[in-house]
């Protein structure tokens, strides 16, 4: 994490040798060490109640998305789609369809009726 080598350690020990004396370093190390574990203890205390808060709310809201779909579930005419459906269908009742098949033109006075043609004629074996 701090990215300390051996020799800068050395040098730390040499520096602390020297200022707090032979009699002190050893009570000054000791009292290094358990401020250092209380602090990381803090840490993985905090980091795992953390973590349990975030788990808690993911079941939370799982268990509440669970509900809502049961509830839906349970409502058949409560769907979105469904009732968009049925909105359809009821405007469809209500407006005549589009694609109704075209009515043919009436027959005007300047065409004159195929009189060769009879209702079972076919086009092709006319000579």
């Amino acid at each position: 994490m701090f990215d300390i080598g051996f020799l800068e350690m050395m040098v730390v020990a040499f520096v602390a040798l020297l200022v707090l004396g032979p009699e002190k370093l050893p009570s000054a190390v000791r009292m290094a060490g358990l401020y250092l574990g209380r602090i990381k203890g803090s840490l993985a205390e905090v980091r795992s109640q953390v973590e349990r808060e975030i788990g808690a709310d993911e079941l939370r809201q799982t268990l509440h998305n669970e509900k809502v779909m049961a509830d839906l579930a349970k409502k058949p005419g409560s769907s979105n789609v469904k009732r968009a459906v049925t909105a359809d269908t009821s405007q469809d009742a209500e407006q005549p369809t589009s694609s109704a098949a075209p009515i043919a033109p009436a027959a005007t006075p300047d065409s004159e009726p195929d009189s060769s043609a009879t209702p079972n004629d076919d086009p092709a074996s006319r000579t």
